[in-house]
């Protein structure tokens, strides 16, 4: 008799045929079988049901309580720290193949070899069955997700980070329209961490609508619903005329005006995307993924699928990050990850305070100042990619329509990248395909949020090339395509906030308040700009009143000419790395070269007519 029947029973087995959908019957008896765990447990809405799953992370050791109330503590095992990109992997039919650097596997051999791992993965723990809606609930936007996972960290991240769906499960009406994914930590040792992570696996079947994680424990490679989630909601987007995208969304509040205006910006792990949203005096949605539809007036409206915030905690201060940093040294809900403990206190890089302990516990254990990895390497205090994980709506900041059923009219987007010598801190595209463009140029410096080296410039179209499903010539042009079909199409901006002169930042960190707000206003007319070959600069007069009026800080002109100054020499090699990076995509949409080849073109007369190699605004007007 198969293992199903004997552990589905009671209120269990009840609280899945009262969902009266026999498809998620059988996922769920399928990988029971399979994993065959020692318990299973159905958890629906009920908070007291929800409530137990954070108390078996405790009681199984995945988290221990802190000091402070509500706060506990993770640690992911020492290798076990970032999005492991080399076995991620989208399983494609034989012969398909994807863009560039997206890692693919033939299905067949894949769904043989992650089965395998998955086969006894769970046995000796227990096996918790949860339903979510990926966005809010009973909304056009709403999509369904299964999670079968023997992890209660991860959960117990889920109830932080998505709406609770078990009854949103209901409204399919036995529809086999949801996600599944299906997720073990595997073998655990004497800290609950995963044991076997050579054998470590994220396979994403987007053909069935499901996800395999096994042998690893970080949120970004077992929450089924983050970065998994997003991988099929692209291919599904793709083939139904909407967005997937990975953005935030934020409501801008220019100072002395009555109005909110909101934007959704896509940024690489690292480069700004969250401290964008949690910017002073702006709201947030969401700081991650958004969904963008378009509605019957002809808006691109947009929700938050998630409903918290898993957050990189590294550098978060009083001084740069006032609103998290408060909601982080406060009583809530809240789980730190590979941070350094010490008498129950969270200690972060970056966090503003002097007194760092020299030993304490750590995702490497008992650590101590000097203790050195297998390498030799120094293991710092805590992690590059330590997180924190908790509920948008405790934040100060929460914007008063993060569960709105319809979402948020999106008027701007910001794409942004971490970049020291080429683009200015902000400028706008020049048209919606210009937009598109700028999107599919950001380039970055690579992070501790992914496994790897550190520091190397790479091209990450829309900060989303790490989850496409569906090859890059055909997601660009479904961007275009969404523009057209638009009667209020959004204006599209490119920031950067890390633009360097002789090795030192131009900008202070909170400057991108004046870049955002100054955003807002040419949205809505209130600023002209100077139109070069790259974009509608800022006027010099618009951002010293702006500074003034948010800092009350002077905002020099010499300022403005280090930043805002067009370096024909450093776009016209950014425009050659991304011939090189394109020159092989196939499918590509004739716009993208149409603007490439433009731009080139503009910026080698300017560089032959003036022999300068930097031009600053005023040229231009």
């Amino acid at each position: 008799m198969p293992l199903s029947n004997f552990l589905l029973r009671g209120e269990n087995l009840h609280k899945l045929v009262a969902l009266e959908n026999p498809h998620v019957i059988r996922q769920v008896r399928r990988f029971i079988d399979l994993c065959k765990p020692v318990k299973v447990t159905v958890i629906g809405d009920d908070p007291e049901e929800i409530a137990y799953v954070r108390q078996l992370s405790l009681d199984n050791g995945e988290e221990v309580k802190l000091k402070m109330e509500g706060h506990t503590i993770h640690f992911d095992g020492f290798h076990d720290q970032a999005r492991d990109k080399g076995h991620t992997a989208v399983l494609l039919p034989f012969g398909e193949r994807l863009s560039r650097g997206i890692v693919t596997l033939e299905r067949e051999e894949g769904l043989k070899e992650v089965l395998g791992l998955l086969d006894g993965s769970m046995k000796g723990k227990e096996c918790l069955i949860r339903f979510f809606s990926l966005g809010p609930t009973n909304s056009r936007f709403s999509l369904c997700a299964l999670q079968i996972t023997d992890s209660a960290y991860v959960a117990h991240s889920e109830d932080l980070l998505y709406r609770s769906g078990y009854e949103q499960f209901k409204r399919l009406k036995g529809s086999h329209d949801f996600f599944t994914f299906i997720h073990s930590a595997g073998e655990l040792d004497e800290r609950s961490c995963t044991k076997n992570v050579d054998k470590r696996r994220i396979y994403i079947d987007h053909l069935d609508g499901k996800v395999y994680s096994v042998n690893n424990q970080y949120a970004g490679n077992s929450l089924g619903l983050k970065k998994l989630a997003l991988r099929l909601a692209i291919y599904r987007a793709n083939h139904e005329g909407w967005l997937a995208e990975h953005m935030l969304v934020m409501g801008v509040h220019p100072p002395r005006k009555k109005r909110v205006t909101y934007f959704t910006g896509a940024y690489p792990s690292a480069c700004g995307k969250t401290s964008t949203a949690m910017i002073p005096g702006q709201t947030i949605v969401g700081d991650d993924i958004a969904y963008l539809k378009i509605d019957e007036d002809g808006n691109a409206r947009a929700v938050n699928i998630e409903s918290g915030i898993f957050g990189i905690i590294k550098d978060v201060n009083p001084v740069d990050d006032p609103l998290i940093y408060k909601a982080l040294t406060t009583p809530r809900e809240l789980i730190f990850s590979n941070v350094l403990i010490v008498d129950d206190v969270p200690y972060w890089q970056g966090m503003g305070r002097d007194d760092i302990p020299e030993s304490g516990v750590n995702f490497s254990g008992e650590w101590w100042k000097g203790k050195k990895d297998d390498d030799g390497r120094e293991i710092p205090f805590a992690h590059s990619n330590a997180r924190y994980t908790m509920r948008i709506s405790e934040l100060e900041n929460a914007d008063p329509k993060i569960h709105d059923p319809d979402g948020v009219i999106v008027q701007g987007i910001f794409y942004g990248g971490r970049d020291s010598d080429t683009n200015v801190p902000i400028y706008e595209a020049l048209s919606w395909e210009h937009g598109v463009y700028l999107g599919a140029t950001i380039e970055s410096e690579t992070t501790s949020a992914t496994l790897g080296q550190e520091g190397v410039r790479k091209s990450n179209p829309m900060a989303n090339m790490d989850f496409l499903v569906i090859p890059l010539g055909t997601y660009l042009r479904n961007h275009i395509e969404f523009g057209r079909k638009l009667r209020n199409r959004p204006r599209v901006f490119s920031t950067n906030y890390f633009l360097k002169h002789e090795g030192v930042f131009t900008n202070e960190i909170l400057d991108k308040k004046v870049w955002v707000i100054w955003a807002e206003g040419r949205v809505h007319g209130e600023y002209d700009a100077i139109k070069t070959p790259i974009g509608y600069l800022p006027k010099y007069k618009d951002l010293r009143d702006l500074f003034r009026q948010v800092f009350d800080r002077e905002y020099t002109l010499e300022e403005y000419h280090q930043q805002f100054s067009v370096r024909l020499d450093k776009f016209m090699e950014k425009i050659a790395r991304m011939e090189a990076v394109y020159r092989t995509e196939p499918g590509m949409p004739r716009e993208f070269g149409e603007i490439l080849n433009q731009q080139k073109s503009e910026l080698e007369v300017l560089k032959a007519e003036t022999g300068k190699s930097t031009l600053t605004p005023e040229f231009f007007i």
